[in-house]
């Protein structure tokens, strides 16, 4: 069975910087595109960004510039370090995957249980 888990989040001053991280476990024979979205209050959720994996990488609009996403050697981990951090910011993010389990299904989509990320301005 495929595990997403994150951790990092939490209450940061504006202006201020987090790095989320969330690590794949299980059953995993391939991980193509790792990424990160996120929900705020009220709203739905939107694609904050994604890495591939040939590492290409996306982002929203509004975070370009400031967020930065990362995998490490095993492409197992994927990395969101935020910088500049405003109060637009806050929201539940959530990590994605698209993981082959080698099951019969090939690649699947997977998701993390969410982590708070808090601005204050």
């Amino acid at each position: 069975q495929v595990q997403l888990v994150e951790s990092g989040g939490g209450l940061v001053q504006a202006g201020g910087s987090l790095r989320l991280s969330c690590g794949a476990s299980g059953s995993i024979f391939n991980i193509s595109a790792m990424g990160w979205y996120r929900q705020a209050p009220g709203k739905q959720r939107e694609l904050v960004a994604v890495i591939t994996s040939t590492d290409s990488r996306n982002y929203a609009d509004s975070v370009k510039g400031r967020f930065t996403i990362g995998r490490d050697n095993t492409k197992t981990t994927v990395y969101l370090q935020m910088n500049s951090l405003k109060s637009e910011d806050t929201a539940v993010y959530y990590c994605n995957a698209l993981i082959d389990p080698l099951g019969p299904l090939g690649f699947q989509n997977y998701w993390g249980r969410g982590t708070q990320v808090t601005v204050s301005s």
